[in-house]
């Protein structure tokens, strides 16, 4: 599907046309999903202009495709099309490892912070998990099984793990809860 025309007025009365024509209510399941799947792409555009690595940069512009990916599947219900690759999936896991491998143990949480780009990637990770909470509802609505979930639950692992991993790249002391 491609846009030739923004403004359609077709949305004024609060309903919408999904990918397939299908026509919802805007707080329909899949429109509130394909928002804050938007949304998380948003952020981590955001993050990026900060990001001064080209390969952690081309990381994270490869992960926006894998957000379009999810929206262009959820945009079309009623179709089988499969965008988001599963090797996808592996590449986050694959990745997850390779930075854990370098970081210590971590034996308490931290609090969200770091430097403009770890703390606009903290926003991206709890941006990713509300998405993956969205993704419960849609699923549950749907009744279908996709990859989404799963791959919504590795991107904010990776995420953090990446946030670590940055923060320590950069000599940056992660600041512990304290209870």
């Amino acid at each position: 599907m491609r846009i030739s025309k923004v403004t359609t007025k077709t949305g004024d009365n609060g309903k919408t046309n999904l990918g397939d024509g299908t026509r919802v209510s805007k707080d329909h399941p899949n429109v509130s999903f394909l928002g804050d799947i938007d949304e998380l792409s948003c952020h981590l555009g955001h993050a990026i202009t900060e990001c001064d690595s080209t390969s952690v940069k081309k990381q994270l512009e490869s992960i926006q495709q894998d957000l379009f990916n999810i929206g262009g599947e959820a945009s079309m219900p009623n179709d089988e099309i499969l965008l988001l690759k599963t090797d996808r999936l592996i590449f986050l896991e694959e990745q997850i490892n390779k930075m854990n491998k370098q970081l210590a143990p971590l034996e308490e949480f931290i609090l969200p912070g770091g430097d403009e780009l770890c703390s606009r990637l903290h926003i991206v990770r709890a941006v990713s998990r509300r998405a993956e909470r969205s993704c419960v509802t849609l699923l549950a609505n749907e009744g279908t099984h996709k990859s989404w979930l799963t791959y919504l639950n590795r991107l904010s692992d990776f995420i953090f793990v990446l946030i670590r991993f940055l923060n320590q790249s950069e000599g940056l002391d992660e600041t512990l809860w304290q209870r």
